[in-house]
């Protein structure tokens, strides 16, 4: 052998984290190894340094990991979330199961997904190795545990008996039989070849959540929601002893490897160690600070490694009781996390529907992304697209610059997540309304606080400036709407009369009323001049969702739960009175939207029913039922012609319907479920809160159906790519996925918020894109006008 070489170990060592973190892309789209593998790479990464200035067409403002952290991998392939993994006996296999019914077996050495276990009817809840990992046990909601054989993966076993969910089901040392803990209150026995049940461990006095044996099979411990663990005999079913401690439900508990020691883990966000043979606490371990799911031992005993819904796994050490590593980088809930054989992975499963690989023997913590530190709840343009404000459950507006992709603005002092926040007109302040009672006004030049807005006595949910930008009005929890002068920074009008919650406000055109809608079923028009009530609209018999101006500012049309929107004309007021509105009846479920068209002689209304309907404002009649959504339809929009109407709804789809025909010319999937919608000047394009939309034909004043030229690019976001002119573009692995986001009217700039808080600002050179990426008929010219997002991925 020749000589070591470190630089060529070092780029082999490289190579291989790069190859296992970017696995899934690998599989699914190589090329993209070259974009956001390398893009998403660590910065000191040598294949990022070798290859990254080989892609001109992509600028990407968000600070990376600076090195390859404990996390070595990312298993997907689950549907929804991921309840549990587990090793098998030989460390080459993983399980995992979720609540998307299925039980999945990965390779442990390289991710791949070897087997998928389909059965249950309900959500899985749990799933184990047999000793020998020839079988796998699952526990289902559907009342049963299921027995597979992993050599041809399929079937071998149902066990029925319990009358309720079953929560956890696990084997004995020797593999003889298996426990399973059901919301029956009991604990069941199975003998494992036949399948028959041989005992019923009966004593709690709630549902049993867990039950696990010792590692010598003499004993089982079951928690369970009435607070406690309990200890029972195996071979009398007899219970032997109940260990009290933890002040609320007791969801786990494991044997140490020496069965000297118990964990349990608790909602009281707590583990505590207990002495088998006394029954007595001999250590509490706090750090968690929220509700601990799951804890493990390390093979050799020495470390426990707890799963919480803080997003956290941390180490502790079973000696001293002292915590010595905390893994960061999930986005969501922590189920579980377990010990490969050898002790030297930890894999942890996840809501965010990942398991992730650590290294156990460094414990060192995940990069933290420079940015939020928690969800990003919002993120929008200035009104000139020079600045993004983002709001976040870490309690901080953030401030970029859209030229330089750099955030200057970090504002403290909160005291409360941040829910939302709106620019002023000029773009020169930015409003942000949060849970602890406030609402704040920022200078977008220096991104200092100077205002602060005080007086609310529960969470604001949304502020908005008045058209001219010199008042705010703020909806809230505490069932008033405030309005403050930006001048002063004073609220200068309490407007109060509303008896439950305040879900929103808005400026008429002219800016001299207010409408708030409320869960006490009315809206309520307010003179903003004097902050007196001098229209109280009142009729509908559920909470109303949202209201809003006609252009000409004289009517105003109302969306509610009771089924109806409502028409309502505002100039036949009278001071303080109750106006009676026309009222649009037709939908069979909740309304959530209502929108004017241009020249304000129709409204429309979607509703969780499926349809839009159309209205005649004049007469409040029905004149046209759209359907063809097959979700709940969350928002309508006219085109400015009104001779369109596009509808979004959850059945992750954009519709765009003829208003005068009543019919459905274009379908776009849009692979998510969208708000927020906006048609470009001429109607060609959709711009919503994901991106850019092409449309494939327009409908222009003289109702001819045209190509649309008008924008040759389109930017839009799903949940993992980013698409141009509906072709994938860029891949976003798991931390960098979109839990909001917004694109510029240039189509050239995209921000993504994600749930691990980092904040992306992501600009296209469309000049440098290969061609295939170019062509306006890239938008699928299809079997009934049909678009598909990302149809085709170009080489």
């Amino acid at each position: 052998m020749g000589d070591y070489d470190p630089e060529l170990s070092n780029l082999a060592y490289d190579a291989k984290r790069f190859m296992l973190h970017m696995r899934s892309i690998i599989e699914m789209a190589p090329l993209q190894v070259y974009y956001s593998g390398l893009l998403f790479a660590p910065q000191s990464s040598l294949i990022r340094e070798g290859y990254l200035k080989k892609i001109p067409w992509v600028t990407m403002e968000s600070k990376v990991a600076d090195v390859w952290s404990s996390l070595i991998q990312i298993l997907e392939g689950h549907t929804d979330n991921v309840k549990l993994a587990v090793f098998s006996p030989n460390g080459k296999l993983v399980v995992s199961a979720s609540r998307d019914n299925t039980v999945r077996l990965w390779d442990a050495s390289t991710g791949k997904q070897c087997g998928v276990l389909e059965g249950h009817t309900e959500d899985v809840s749990s799933a184990v190795f047999s000793p020998d990992g020839k079988l796998v046990a699952s526990a289902s909601y559907d009342s049963t545990v299921r027995l597979w054989d992993i050599s041809i993966g399929r079937q071998c076993g149902v066990l029925e008996g319990h009358t309720e969910k079953v929560n956890s089901a696990v084997f004995s040392p020797d593999g003889k039989l298996v426990a399973s803990a059901s919301e029956d209150n009991t604990v069941r026995l199975w003998d494992t070849p036949t399948g028959k049940q041989c005992r019923v461990l009966e004593g709690h006095t709630d549902y049993v959540i867990l039950a696990v044996f010792s590692p010598d099979g003499m004993l089982v411990a079951s928690t369970s929601k009435d607070n406690t663990v309990r200890l029972w005999d195996t071979s009398t079913g007899k219970q032997c002893g109940v260990l009290e401690g933890h002040t609320k439900e007791v969801n786990s508990a494991v044997f140490s490897p020496n069965g000297k020691l118990v964990a349990s883990t608790s909602w009281d966000n707590k583990v505590i160690l207990w002495d088998t043979s006394t029954g007595k606490q001999c250590g509490v371990l706090e750090g968690h600070f929220a509700i601990v799911n799951s804890a493990v031992f390390s093979p050799d005993g020495k470390l426990l490694a707890s799963a919480s819904n803080d997003n956290t796994v941390r180490l502790w050490d079973t000696s001293t009781g002292k915590q010595c590593a905390a893994l960061e980088g999930h986005n969501s809930v922590v189920s579980s996390a377990v010990f490969s054989p050898n002790g030297q992975l930890l894999a942890s499963a996840s809501w965010d529907n990942t398991v992730r690989f650590w290294d156990a023997s460094t414990g060192r913590q995940c990069g933290v992304l420079e940015g939020h530190t928690n969800f990003v709840n919002s993120t929008v343009f200035s009104p000139d697209g020079k600045l993004v404000a983002s709001a976040s459950s870490d309690k901080t507006v953030r401030l970029w610059d859209t030229s330089t992709r750099k955030q200057y603005g970090v504002p403290g002092g909160r005291t409360g997540e941040v829910n939302s926040t709106a620019f002023s007109p000029d773009g020169k302040l930015v409003a942000s309304a949060s849970s602890d009672t406030t609402v704040r006004l920022w200078d977008t030049s220096t991104g200092k606080q100077c205002g602060l807005l005080e007086g609310h006595d529960s969470a604001v949910h949304s502020a908005v400036f008045s058209p001219n930008g010199k008042l705010v009005a703020s909806a809230s929890l505490d069932t008033t709407v405030g309005l403050w002068d930006v001048s002063t920074t004073k609220r200068g009008r309490v407007l109060e009369g509303h008896n439950w919650p305040v879900n929103s406000a808005v400026f008429s055109p002219d800016g001299k009323l207010v409408a708030s809608a409320s869960e006490d079923r009315t809206v309520r028009l307010w003179d903003t001049s004097t902050g007196k009530q001098c229209g109280l609209l009142q009729g509908h018999t559920g909470g109303v969702t949202s209201a809003v101006f006609s252009p000409d500012g004289m009517l105003v049309a109302s969306a509610s739960w009771d089924l109806t929107a409502r028409l309502w004309d505002i100039s036949i007021r009278k001071q303080c009175g109750v106006l009676d509105g026309r009222v649009l009846e037709g939908h069979t479920d909740a309304v959530t939207s209502v929108v004017f068209s241009p020249n304000g002689k129709l409204v429309a209304s979607a509703s969780r029913d499926k349809t839009v309907r159309l209205w005649d404002t004049s007469t409040g009649k029905q004149c046209g039922v759209l359907e063809g959504h097959t979700s709940s339809v969350n928002s309508a929009l006219f085109s400015p012609d009104g001779a369109l109407l596009a509808s979004a709804s959850d059945d992750n789809t954009v519709r765009l319907w003829d208003t005068t025909k009543k019919a459905t010319i274009e379908i776009i999937e849009t692979h998510t479920s969208i708000n927020i919608m906006k048609f470009s000047h001429d109607g060609t394009h959709l711009h919503t809160s994901h991106g850019v939309l092409q449309l494939n034909s327009s409908l222009h004043s003289g109702g001819q159906r045209e190509l649309a030229h008008t924008l040759t690019h389109s930017l839009y976001v799903t949940d993992q790519w980013i698409t141009c002119n509906m072709q994938k573009l860029l891949w976003l692995p798991v931390d960098y996925r979109l839990r909001c986001s917004a694109v510029h009217d240039t189509a050239n700039l995209l921000v993504i918020g994600s749930a691990s808080g980092s904040v992306i600002l992501i600009s296209i050179d469309f000049t440098a894109l290969p061609a295939a990426y170019l062509q306006s008929s890239v938008n699928v010219p299809v079997i009934a006008s049909k678009g598909f997002l990302g149809y085709n991925f170009p080489c």
